[in-house]
């Protein structure tokens, strides 16, 4: 049989470090509850020496109060278990719990994933190796034309990703079904076939023109012809003469500092009927944006307007278009605007449709 005393805590001192105190000269602490910097709980006799001896350290008030003779069962909360109490959140809010993908197309979902996977965003793994916003997002819109964007909501320990994709641009001009070859939309050199079917009629390495057949949708074999209709890609290097002009001044904005709010939950003090070691403690994290504006200058032209350009170029363009160089013919600088012109190569389908004349498919 050991004698208890009610503990009651408060003033402007150092509550949580007179508590860690505590618990580094492990003394007894039982049914701990702390509100509005009030703390109350249980101790012995010794606790009282040592609450006695270290509050005025500490800049507290400390009222005593004598509970009565209980018995010697072991309380809900001991010394060892507030520091294991304490450990387990702390720990748990340095790893990175949950990663989501929010997008209406699953396929997209499923490539995000994969990459993050590559990348090592994953589950359990720890808050300070993961690389920031930037680098993430580069690695994730690399060989991805289909995005123009990805943005993140990170709060506690759940990260989420939102690919924004890029308008996509239909060159077919009939309706699917109808037999047609397949034409140039521009000219240049190809570089690759990816029929579904048809016949080749251009070769890798051919220079042509608008209009050029490039695949045929008319099979001719001895004396038959079948007129089946090609469908299928044909890639193409070409170069795009791409007119700009930009305001001198342009507004961004940047993610500031961010801040990170951890609110503590004890055992007994969960509604929910399962714990697990997310459950002790709640963290939120909140990021700062802080606008700007910065003026576009000569020598710029590589650095900054290039890539401001080919983000612009690609949004506009197919999903699967690829920019291999870029020469800048003219930039001008004036008071209030930037313009300029500059050529791009691009890599794209340069495929689409032509229906096959009727007569032909009649032959047939």
């Amino acid at each position: 049989m050991r004698k208890r005393y009610d503990i009651k805590i408060s003033g402007d001192g150092d509550l949580a470090g007179f508590l860690t105190k505590l618990v580094a000269m492990r003394v007894k602490v039982l049914a701990l509850s702390v509100v509005d910097g009030v703390a109350r709980f249980r101790t012995d006799r010794q606790g009282i020496k040592v609450i006695r001896s270290n509050r005025r350290r500490y800049r507290l008030k400390v009222k005593i109060s004598i509970v009565g003779d209980e018995s010697g069962a072991k309380g809900i909360l001991s010394s060892n278990l507030f520091l294991i109490a304490c450990i387990i959140p702390f720990v748990a809010s340095l790893f990175l719990w949950t990663v989501n993908v929010e997008s209406d197309r699953p396929e997209v979902v499923e490539r995000i994933d994969q990459k993050l996977e590559r990348i090592s965003i994953v589950p359990l793994k720890p808050l300070a190796s993961i690389p920031d916003e930037g680098e993430i997002r580069r690695e994730l819109m690399l060989d991805d034309p289909s995005l123009s964007w990805v943005r993140f909501r990170r709060v506690g320990t759940s990260l989420t990703v939102i690919p924004m994709l890029s308008p996509l641009t239909n060159n077919e001009v009939v309706e699917e079904g109808t037999p047609s070859d397949l034409i140039a939309r521009t000219g240049g050199i190809i570089t690759g076939f990816a029929l579904k079917k048809g016949e080749r009629v251009g070769r890798v390495h051919q220079t042509v023109k608008k209009g050029d057949v490039l695949a045929t949708g008319t099979l001719v074999q001895g004396d038959k012809t079948a007129v089946v209709g090609a469908d299928g890609a044909v890639y193409a290097d070409y170069w795009v003469e791409y007119s700009f002009n930009l305001p001198k001044t342009i507004g961004y904005s940047l993610q500031g500092e961010e801040t990170v709010e951890f609110s503590f939950n004890l055992p007994w003090q969960s509604q929910k009927q399962k714990w697990s070691p997310k459950s002790f403690v709640q963290t939120e994290r909140h990021v700062q944006e802080t606008a700007g504006q910065f003026e576009l200058v000569e020598g710029m032209e590589e650095t900054v307007i290039i890539p401001l350009l080919k983000n612009k170029l690609l949004s506009e363009s197919l999903s699967k278009a690829i920019i291999r160089d870029e020469k800048v013919l003219h930039v001008s600088f004036d008071n209030d605007k930037v313009s300029g012109t500059v050529l791009f190569l691009i890599n794209d389908n340069i495929a689409v449709k032509r229906p096959i004349p009727k007569e032909n498919e009649t032959n047939g």
